[in-house]
């Protein structure tokens, strides 16, 4: 087994710790809408219980880190490496910029598209990850995953309060 030097075991903290932060500011703007305007949306029968989005958003975070840094330890001089952290990038802030609309600003419709380019950047950031590092790419098929549910959920979410 490999032992890891103190740069790459801080540069795992940090992507790891990167990810968790984003959660942390999509937190911030769903928390509050929680209790009172989400709870009062006509919601499809598959809408999962409450407490199981925090236990999976941090998983995926999580993974996403880990991810993150398996093709970050490339380092950015390597063909592809900075065209994947841009695209891993845009992806983790339209994924923030989905709580501000859906729980912020309470717009299930803007959200709903708005979901749909986020899940469009996650498989062309899957897809670099893929061509660097094919466990960087396993680490977010969960999240695509998940992501596709969400939006199945958030389209249903909408149509179902018009």
């Amino acid at each position: 087994m490999t032992q890891m030097s103190g740069s790459t075991i801080l540069k795992l903290v940090a992507s790891v710790l990167f990810c968790q932060a984003a959660g942390l500011l999509g937190a911030l703007a769903t928390t509050p809408s929680i209790g009172g305007w989400y709870k009062g949306l006509v919601k499809p029968s598959f809408n999962p219980p409450n407490w199981i989005f925090g236990p999976v958003w941090t998983t995926l975070y999580l993974l996403m880190g880990v991810a993150l840094f398996l093709v970050w330890r490339r380092g950015p001089k390597t063909a592809g490496v900075k065209a994947a952290l841009v695209l891993f990038i845009i992806q983790l802030g339209l994924n923030v910029l989905w709580s501000i609309l859906f729980f912020g600003l309470h717009q299930p419709a803007l959200a709903f598209f708005e979901i749909a380019a986020l899940w469009v950047f996650i498989l062309l950031t899957m897809l670099k990850f893929f061509s660097l590092s094919r466990p960087a790419g396993w680490l977010l098929v969960p999240y695509l995953l998940w992501v596709t549910f969400a939006s199945a959920l958030n389209f249903s979410i909408w149509r179902l309060n018009l």
